[in-house]
C-alpha cells in the first residue's frame, strides 16, 4: 500500500546545499520509480545560516518541527567556523543525536566497481553505539563531561551501561542476520578492564540470543591493522562511540573514499540520514563534492523506513538507489575524490538517470 513520505531536509554547511540537493532528488527519482506518492519535503534550517537568520545553529523550531517528524536528512555542519559562543557549544548534529536519543550509529563500508577500493571486495558495517564512552560531551545529563580541576591537569567521563550496551549489541546482531551472520566485538578490554570489559561482556550475553550468528573479538588497536589487511573477511563490527567512529573513517577509506560513506543515526523510533564526512568549507560552491555518502544514507533511510514499516516500496526505492550509484561509478561517472571529472551536479543526474 502506497503511504506518503514527510521528511525533514536540514542542507547545513559548506558542500551541504550542494550534496543535500542533489539526494533529494535522487530520493523523489526512487520514490516515483517505485510507485509512490511525491515525498513532502520539510526544509529546515540550521548551521550557519540558521546563526544569520534565528541566532541560533539549530534553533528551537527546527528541534520542534523535528519533533513531529519520522525521519529527515543532515547535511554536514562547520562548527568550527561558527562565531562564539556557538563555536565552544555542542555542534547541530550531537545535539539532535542527544537530544532525540539516537543510539545507534550505522556506518557502512562498501568497495563499489570504479571507486578504487584499496581493498576491492570490503562490504562492512560498523555499528557504533552513539550515546556514552568517550565522548564527554554525550556522557551527562547536563554539562560537558569535561573539567579540569587545575590548568594542568583535564579530566573526562568514559562511560559504558549495560542498557546501552544491549541495545546496540541487538542492533549489530539483527543485522547481521540479514547479511553474512558475522559479528566483530571491537574493545579494550585488556586495559580497560572495566568499561570496556563490560562492553565486551554484555556484547557476549547478548549473543546467545542469535545462535544462527557466529561472533568473535578483537582488540581496537589490532583491529586497525586487521582492516587493514584483510577487511573484505568482516561483516558486522560493533564497538563504542569514539572506536566506532575512528574505524568508520578508516573503513571508508579503505572502500575508496570518505565520499561513499553514507550512515543513519537511529532509535527505536526516529532516524537521521547523515554523511560519514564533513563540511569540506574548501570545495563549498565549487560543483566538485561527492554526493554519494549523502545519497546513500538517504538510501539507508528510506531502508530504515521500509523496515520499521514493513514496506516493500520503499525497500525497492532503497534498492534503486544504491543500484544506482553502483551503475554510475561502474560506468566511469565519478568525482574527483575518486578520479574522476564529474561534478556534484553532473553526478547527480547520472544517478537519476540510472535510478530510472
Amino acid at each position: 500500500m502506497s503511504v506518503s513520505l514527510r521528511l525533514g531536509v536540514l542542507e547545513g554547511d559548506g558542500i551541504g546545499p550542494e550534496i543535500v540537493p542533489a539526494a533529494v532528488r535522487v530520493v523523489d527519482a526512487a520514490v516515483a520509480a517505485a510507485g509512490m506518492p511525491p515525498v513532502e519535503w520539510v526544509p529546515l534550517p540550521v548551521g550557519r545560516s540558521a546563526i544569520e537568520s534565528a541566532g541560533s545553529p539549530l534553533p528551537d523550531a527546527t528541534v520542534k518541527a523535528l519533533s513531529g517528524l519520522e525521519a529527515w536528512v543532515l547535511g554536514p555542519h562547520d562548527n568550527a567556523g561558527y562565531p562564539e559562543p556557538h563555536r565552544s557549544r555542542l555542534n547541530p548534529s550531537g545535539t539532535i543525536r542527544k537530544h532525540f536519543g539516537l543510539f545507534a550509529n550505522i556506518r557502512p563500508a562498501k568497495a563499489f566497481d570504479g571507486a578504487r577500493a584499496l581493498l576491492p571486495g570490503t562490504d562492512l558495517v560498523v555499528v557504533r553505539e552513539n550515546t556514552e564512552g568517550f565522548y564527554a560531551d554525550r556522557n551527562t545529563f547536563a554539562g560537558a563531561g569535561e573539567f579540569m580541576p587545575t590548568p594542568d591537569v583535564a579530566i573526562a567521563h568514559g562511560i559504558i551501561t549495560r542498557a546501552a550496551v544491549e541495545r546496540i549489541a541487538h542492533e549489530a546482531f539483527r543485522l547481521a542476520r540479514g547479511r553474512r551472520g558475522r559479528v566483530t566485538v571491537v574493545h579494550k578490554a585488556n586495559v580497560l578492564r572495566l568499561t570496556s570489559g563490560l562492553f565486551l561482556q554484555v556484547c557476549r550475553e547478548v549473543a546467545r540470543e542469535y545462535p544462527d550468528v557466529a561472533v568473535d573479538d578483537e582488540h581496537i588497536d589490532a583491529m586497525t591493522v586487521h582492516l587493514l589487511r584483510r577487511a573484505p573477511e568482516f561483516d558486522v563490527l560493533v564497538t563504542e562511540n569514539m572506536f566506532g567512529d575512528i574505524l568508520s573513517d578508516l573503513t571508508a577509506e579503505i572502500a575508496g573514499s570518505l565520499g561513499i560513506a553514507p550512515s543513519v543515526n537511529a532509535s527505536a523510533d526516529r532516524a537521521m540520514a547523515q554523511a560519514t564526512h564533513g563540511s569540506a568549507p574548501d570545495i563549498a560552491g565549487q560543483d566538485t563534492a561527492n554526493p554519494a555518502a549523502m545519497i546513500l544514507s538517504c538510501a539507508m533511510l528510506l531502508d530504515w523506513l521500509a523496515t520499521r514499516h514493513s514496506n516493500p516500496q520503499l525497500t525497492a526505492a532503497a534498492r534503486r538507489m544504491e543500484a544506482a550509484v553502483a551503475d554510475t561509478l561502474r560506468t566511469g561517472t565519478a568525482t574527483a575524490d575518486l578520479g574522476g571529472t564529474a561534478g556534484t551536479r553532473a553526478f547527480a543526474d547520472a544517478v537519476v538517470d540510472a535510478v530510472g
